[in-house]
């Protein structure tokens, strides 16, 4: 385990759950665990938006936090792993924190209630409920147009002063909005931007990190978009931004994680698209243009790769 607090910054990676045949894949988890714990990430989010994690049994969910935790660990054992979780239901969401307390987790991401709506003052005593029952810190997640609520600054700094709320995954959708925040926040609340197509603009605005599912992708290259404009090198880190924003648009334009998977599974990270209902794969048009992009970004790498070892003769 890590001190959560400490490691809120840089890039996080929210990991798909690999399925096949309706079971949970664990080959293709474990072969996905190790390429990425060789890659830049900051830490990793289970079953979360991105992990189909609504879909997920809460013994599924046991069995993937063991195997991802046990991959890791042969590889980075110090890599932080957050659960994430949602519901509607503060005593079921306690419930859930009591199951999984002694779990090999370091944190847990928990959305606003969804549907329900509370106010302001209802997700102030639902959160602060559930903070003060985790064995574990909590980051808050931020996305009202999934929710349908959208906690407000002043109501997201009265619980940054809770000692285990320790930061927000940031999908508000407004950029005044985080921008206040990033201005008025405590100096040990962590915001980490959630939204991949604005995260050059988010960071630049002093967001901490990045929540990526475009980073399944290119996770190089928007690990040095994070890292640069951490060190205030807007340019260089434009650079790098422009070479991967367009895949913000492209892995999101059906319902994510779809896009993704398939990616993945051209590539032979896992060895099937599969998603859960109600999600599907992606649409045959869209595998085309995916396919398209696949082929054109490995071409690129050949090229280049020849090009180095031609210049290094």
């Amino acid at each position: 385990m890590t001190d959560l607090r400490s490691q809120l910054r840089g890039l996080w990676l929210p990991l798909i759950t690999p399925f096949r045949n309706g079971e949970l894949d664990n080959t293709s988890l474990r072969r996905l665990v190790r390429h990425y714990c060789t890659l830049p990430i900051d830490g990793l989010i289970l079953a979360a938006t991105t992990g189909e994690g609504l879909t997920l049994s809460a013994e599924e969910t046991a069995q993937l936090v063991a195997v991802v935790r046990d991959e890791a660990t042969g590889i980075r054992e110090a890599l932080p792993i957050c659960l994430g979780l949602s519901g509607s239901d503060t005593r079921r969401l306690t419930d859930t924190l009591t199951r999984t307390a002694a779990w090999p987790i370091d944190g847990y991401l928990i959305s606003c209630p969804y549907y329900s709506r509370p106010t302001q003052a209802g997700m102030i005593r639902h959160f602060g409920a559930l903070a003060d029952e985790a064995t574990h810190p909590v980051m808050i997640y931020n996305i009202p147009y999934r929710t349908g609520v959208n906690l407000g600054n002043d109501a997201m700094l009265q619980l940054a002063e809770h000692p285990n709320i320790v930061g927000l995954k940031d999908c508000c959708a407004i950029r005044a909005q985080s921008v206040e925040l990033q201005r008025r926040r405590p100096a040990r609340f962590a915001v980490l931007t959630g939204e991949d197509a604005q995260t050059y603009d988010a960071l630049a605005d002093g967001a901490d990190g990045a929540i990526l599912a475009s980073a399944h992708i290119e996770t190089g290259a928007f690990a040095s978009v994070v890292r640069l404009l951490a060190a205030g090198d807007r340019d260089a880190a434009l650079i790098h931004w422009q070479t991967v924003s367009h895949l913000t648009k492209l892995l999101f334009s059906e319902p994510s994680p779809a896009p993704i998977k398939h990616w993945l599974w051209r590539i032979g990270l896992i060895d099937s698209p599969e998603l859960r209902l109600p999600m599907t794969e992606v649409s045959p048009e869209l595998a085309v243009r995916l396919d398209r992009e696949i082929a054109s970004r490995a071409n690129a790498a050949a090229t280049a790769t020849a090009g180095a070892h031609f210049r290094s003769r």
